[in-house]
């Protein structure tokens, strides 16, 4: 073992070594992740394509779900797992393709996310340039936008600004005046407000004629040092015999001198002589006071375009005495940012959102276990018995029921998740937590793909992507699937519900919710101990963090910084699609995996058929067969075969443990009235009558979903971001054998000390 672990290491010291990864091969989500397609595109595509460009919390997915709807599309780039958002926009002169571009600060990325944006921009990913470009620009923050927005306007690309959150500027004291602004920048500006969906008809009818026109923005002059000046021009000028405008050459130079894009890109872009005069500018400029490394280039272009910017936003903003809502944020971020009351309310609020998401479910779920009850019952009642019966009833039915059951607590955990990312909160969370992450070696940027894990680790995994340090990015990958996702929900619902008492510890005056019912708020029993299951899976996986920052990715973490947007209203329509895609997920996994799996199980379950009765029909069929295999690994950690037979279903995803144990206890029923799988597993007895869920053993379930690595898609994912089996394989043994030495220590000692 010493020397597999030894030579594991070895491998891996080059794959550390690179900071730069190769191009990521398509992660093809549609077989891995297929529920991440919120809406097919099935019409030909618009020829028309439109880029939606801008900062991190400039409202611009907010934009592109006002200006899409529905009518949407996730997959992949080509060649990478970036993440790429199409939708269908309605022009007047037609339909177009909206293209959501990852959010960046400038066109010299620092990530994978980042570099999408310039390489659309520049064309270097392989896909059309854009038609036209909406650039979407934070009015209460104009200045920083602004960047970003000069960049793009300098490419020659037609395009309008799209003004955004101008009440929130208004709020700030700032009055901007627009039409000055259009006419600094040479390029329509059209005011709106996206989250209430102001100034949204007008933007699609400038668009329109941007795009009709091919008008071409017309930016003020960069005052560039002379020797920066001097480099651009040159590179221009092998752009321009090449057939690039000068506009866009003079952009296009500024920007393959100020950002590494690999030379096989600009190669196959901007051919040979580009590629050459590049190389030679680099050379020529590689030390001293006019060096021209993309690094130093990109800081004679900050001070410039700052200069620059700084006397616009002088010219086009208009000052007044900040309204009494801005020094209401100010006078929150107080209490919010506070190095110790910042974390008691980040710690009140998710528990709260637990406390909710078990009283408000409760009536919602009773209502769907009482309609796929009846539901068995009807089945039975009117089919004649045999094979195809118990298929329906015990394998379809209850295996794709005991997990429907569950969607009232996805919907009500992305609901509230919805709600503080659109709220501002979600900031002021990673930057209070970012002291804490530090004390492990994590850096704060690193608190957005954790907390995107607890929804799911995929999207968690692909979002370590914005974190600059592949050492960092590596660890917070390798921690990640440690945050207790929504697939473990059901198993943690299922088991605290059937042997955790549901009373209050401290209980509240009753209300009622319209639509849940009555609910009484209240320190529940349930929600606190399933908020202990978080916080558990939250410190291991700060505990690992600490030891892998301290062995397998030494190093420092970088300084955090991170932009603290302004508190608004959330968009309900944004948290209500956000629902709804989550939901439709959630619905479309149990009804194409969990239904296919269930219907295996139920035939592994069912056959062979023994050759007499002095055999028990579950332990001869193939499924049980297996079980017993399993059965001496885990029997000291408190589980019996049949719960190897649900920990070996939920290797292909967590929540399908759930329907394993329906299909297991349904299955084994003798007569002929399927009874609920909570009464099933409290009457479950081993062969010496002992209780088989004991106090010991829930517990030990209970830690080993915690901390287990029971998620192929999980495992996949992690393979294509490190270009390695080593990695996923690596996550599998650790997370797998640290559950299980827990569940055994819990196990164990629980039942040393006699608990019941």
């Amino acid at each position: 073992m010493t020397r597999l672990l030894l030579s594991f290491l070895r491998q891996s010291k080059p794959f550390l070594r690179n900071e730069v990864p190769r191009s990521i091969e398509c992660f093809q989500m549609a077989v891995l992740d297929s529920p991440r397609r919120s809406s097919s595109l099935s019409k030909a595509t618009p020829t028309r394509r439109i880029a939606l460009a801008g900062n991190p919390n400039a409202g611009k997915t907010t934009l592109f779900n006002a200006l899409t709807g529905l009518k949407q599309h996730v997959g992949n780039y080509p060649g990478v797992t970036v993440e790429k958002k199409e939708g269908r926009l309605s022009l007047h002169g037609g339909e177009a393709l909206l293209l959501d571009l990852p959010g960046t600060y400038s066109l010299s990325p620092k990530s994978p996310d980042e570099a999408i944006a310039r390489d659309v921009l520049l064309g270097l990913h392989g896909d059309l340039l854009p038609d036209a470009v909406v650039i979407v620009v934070d009015a209460s923050n104009l200045e920083r936008n602004l960047f970003l927005a000069t960049q793009i306007l300098e490419l020659g690309l037609p395009s309008v600004i799209a003004l955004n959150m101008t009440d929130v500027a208004k709020t700030h004291g700032k009055a901007i005046d627009a039409a000055l602004l259009s006419r600094e920048l040479g390029v329509p500006v059209v005011e709106c407000v996206a989250v209430r969906e102001i100034g949204l008809d007008k933007l699609r009818s400038v668009l329109d004629s941007v795009i009709e026109d091919q008008t071409q923005p017309r930016p003020p002059a960069l005052p560039l040092p002379d020797h920066v000046q001097k480099a651009q021009a040159q590179l221009a000028g092998a752009l321009k015999t090449n057939g690039f405008e000068k506009q866009a050459a003079q952009g296009i130079a500024l920007r393959l001198l100020c950002s590494n894009v690999p030379l096989t890109a600009v190669q196959n872009r901007f051919g040979g002589e580009v590629t050459q005069q590049l190389i030679a500018l680099r050379e020529e400029g590689a030390s001293g006071p006019h060096c021209l490394s993309p690094a130093a280039a990109h800081v004679f272009e900050a001070q410039a375009r700052y200069t620059l910017l700084s006397r616009i936003e002088r010219a086009s903003v208009q000052r007044s005495p900040v309204e009494k809502s801005a020094r209401l944020t100010d006078l929150v971020d107080l209490i919010l940012t506070h190095r110790f009351w910042g974390l008691v309310v980040f710690g009140l609020l998710c528990f709260l959102v637990f406390q909710a998401i078990y009283s408000w479910s409760e009536w919602p779920m009773t209502q769907i276990e009482t309609f796929t009850t009846g539901l068995g019952d009807f089945v039975k009642a009117r089919m004649a018995e045999g094979p195809l019966r118990d298929l329906l009833v015990d394998g379809v039915i209850a295996g794709v029921g005991a997990v429907v059951i569950f969607l009232p607590q996805i919907l009500i955990l992305f609901f509230f998740i919805g709600v503080l990312e659109d709220s501002g909160y979600m900031a002021r969370a990673a930057f209070v937590m970012d002291r804490l992450m530090a004390k492990v070696g994590l850096p704060g940027r690193a608190f957005i793909p954790l907390m995107s894990s607890f929804a799911c680790a995929i999207p968690g995994v692909m979002a370590t992507r914005t974190i600059a340090s592949r050492r960092d990015r590596m660890t917070t990958m390798m921690i990640a699937p440690l945050m207790s996702c929504s697939a473990r929900l059901p198993v943690y619902w299922l088991m605290l519900g059937t042997f955790v008492p549901d009373r209050n510890l401290l209980s509240l005056p009753q209300i009622s919710v319209p639509l849940l019912g009555s609910w009484q708020p209240g320190l529940s029993l349930r929600a606190a101990s399933m908020f202990g299951l978080y916080v558990l899976g939250v410190a291991g996986a700060m505990g690992v963090a600490w030891l892998f920052k301290r062995t397998l990715f030494q190093g420092p973490p970088p300084i955090f910084l991170i932009e603290l947007p302004d508190y608004k209203m959330p968009a309900w329509r944004n948290v209500v699609f956000t629902m709804w895609q989550r939901g439709s997920q959630f619905i479309t996994r149990a009804g194409t995996i969990i239904l296919a799996i269930s219907i295996v199980l139920w035939f592994l379950l069912s056959y062979p058929k023994p050759p007499n009765d002095n055999y028990n029909a579950l332990e001869y069929s193939f499924a049980g067969r297996a079980g017993k295999m399993v059965e001496p690994l885990i029997e000291p950690i408190g589980f019996n075969w049949k719960a190897g037979i649900g920990l070996i279903g939920a290797m292909s995803a967590r929540e399908v443990f759930v329907a394993t144990m329906g299909t297991v206890y349904n299955v084994e029923a003798e007569d002929e009235t399927s009874q609920p799988l909570r009464q099933a597993l409290k009457e479950d007895k081993w062969p010496d009558g002992r209780p088989v869920w004991s106090l010991p053993a829930v517990i030990s379930l209970l830690v080993y979903f915690v901390f287990a690595m029971q998620c192929i898609s999980t495992l996949a994912i992690v393979r294509r971001e490190t270009e390695s089996w080593q990695w996923p394989l690596f996550m599998l043994f650790y997370m797998t054998g640290l559950a299980w030495i827990l569940s055994f220590i819990v196990f164990q000692t629980g039942t040393a000390l006699g608990w019941k």
